[in-house]
């Protein structure tokens, strides 16, 4: 959502430009979502842009759900996620980043939802083997109708689909517990292959990591851990005190990036 006005190839200039060495591309960006999936636009912005390859993915979930009780929602959203691993692999993308989906009313999660579940992992195991993209659920924010908001829930899913990987979004995992992040990392370490990097505080998600001393925490973790892939900044530009221009928006990209770079080791 950082650069969700503009065009793909401003998006990708500007992230190299602020000096990060990867992006993740969300499937709904408007620019390419409303102008029908244009894939030689994207193509060609990946291949415009080698000091960010191989991106990342991240699957459409805006009004998606699926394990949605409306059979068509779910059936269209478990197939957008397919599709998404498939274009994730025509551009050279390693990792495609998912939403496990959640309980269409706002109550714990019926034996219905978690098999609803159980059939979107299977589809989209079938495309992670036949593409070789690496599939990777990600943890949500705690609330009722969320299947997956703990370190145990994931961990047990996890164990139960050696093939699946982990996002793990460290606002979401704070907003329940600062400690959670913590968790998550000493229990599924071994399969995480994204990490979306923001803060949760004052009831804000998605803040910058800049000056904050439990991000660098957080970083050290995952590196005393063995973690070495991607640190996806997930930035949400209205909790900023003004709307940003896109020099700006680099500007703060790039004193992400040193911050992060003077936490590691």
């Amino acid at each position: 959502m950082f650069f969700h006005e503009y065009p793909l190839d401003e998006i990708f200039a500007s992230v190299e430009e602020a000096g990060l060495g990867g992006i993740e591309f969300w499937v709904e960006t408007p620019h390419f979502w409303l102008r029908g999936l244009p894939f030689a636009d994207l193509d060609a912005a990946v291949r415009a842009h080698p000091a960010l390859a191989p991106i990342t993915f991240h699957a459409p979930v805006l009004d998606l759900n699926p394990c949605s009780i409306n059979p068509r929602v779910a059936a269209a959203s478990r197939q957008y996620a397919v599709e998404a691993v498939d274009l994730a692999a025509a551009v050279g993308a390693e990792v495609v980043t998912v939403h496990p989906g959640r309980r269409t009313a706002k109550r714990r999660p019926s034996a219905y939802d978690y098999e609803h579940f159980r059939t979107y992992l299977a589809l989209l195991r079938d495309a992670a083997e036949r593409t070789g993209v690496r599939v990777a659920v990600e943890n949500m924010e705690l609330t009722v109708n969320s299947l997956l908001s703990t370190p145990a829930a994931v961990r047990e899913v996890l164990d139960a689909n050696p093939w699946l990987s982990f996002t793990l979004d460290v606002s979401h995992a704070m907003a329940a517990s600062p400690g959670d992040v913590g968790q998550y990392i000493d229990l599924c370490a071994d399969r995480i292959a994204n990490v979306h990097l923001s803060i949760f505080d004052g009831g804000k998600m998605h803040l910058p990591v800049t000056g904050n001393r439990y991000a660098s925490e957080v970083v050290r973790a995952l590196a005393a851990a063995g973690y070495d892939g991607s640190l996806t900044l997930e930035i949400e530009d209205r909790n900023f005190l003004h709307p940003l221009s896109i020099e700006e928006k680099i500007t703060v990209l790039r004193q992400e990036r040193e911050f992060l770079e003077d936490c590691l080791p």
